[in-house]
């Protein structure tokens, strides 16, 4: 969510400080992470010279990278995010629709007539994650299906699907 909105993260960090007459000290430092909405996971955010301190030396860069947690409702594959709508055998066959979320908070109502098998995949555009580098540009949300079969059918039920389905 917070790669979706952007956010600042706050990171504090403990540095040794070696001061000419040899004795060392422990410092303590805040540094503030401006998140931007659409990073991906292994995004590298560098701080020059704020590692430990020794006299004559430079400071070494402190680096942080990105780690991506995991969402409840969506995966992501780029700049697209992937929801699995779960529609039950007769929707998949008959048609129907779907309510589909997405980050911004938002339903998206999904009215399909054609049949949804298990590799159907349909795209909202523009519903997907910021793309950083080009801004007030999203990727898509692409809703792929499970689909939910009876766990039993009755004889005239099964017989008159049977009828029904082509060969």
């Amino acid at each position: 969510q917070q790669l979706y909105t952007g956010c600042t993260k706050k990171m504090k960090i403990n540095r040794r400080v070696m001061h000419p007459d040899g004795t060392a000290t422990n410092e303590t430092k805040i540094l503030h992470i401006d998140v931007k909405p659409g990073w991906k996971a292994g995004t590298k955010v560098t701080y020059p010279k704020e590692g430990d301190r020794y006299p004559g030396k430079i400071p070494a860069d402190v680096v942080f990278k990105v780690v991506e947690e995991p969402h409840k409702l969506f995966t992501r594959e780029g700049n697209n995010l992937v929801y699995r709508a779960s529609i039950p055998l007769r929707t998949a066959l008959c048609g129907g629709s779907t309510s589909v979320p997405t980050l911004s908070g938002q339903n998206v109502e999904m009215q399909f007539s054609d049949v949804i098998n298990p590799n159907t995949e349909k795209v909202i555009p523009g519903c997907g994650m910021p793309i950083s580098k080009s801004p007030g540009a999203y990727g898509n949300l692409l809703v792929r299906f499970d689909i939910k079969f009876p766990r039993e059918l009755a004889p005239m039920c099964k017989e008159a699907v049977f009828k029904a389905l082509p060969v």
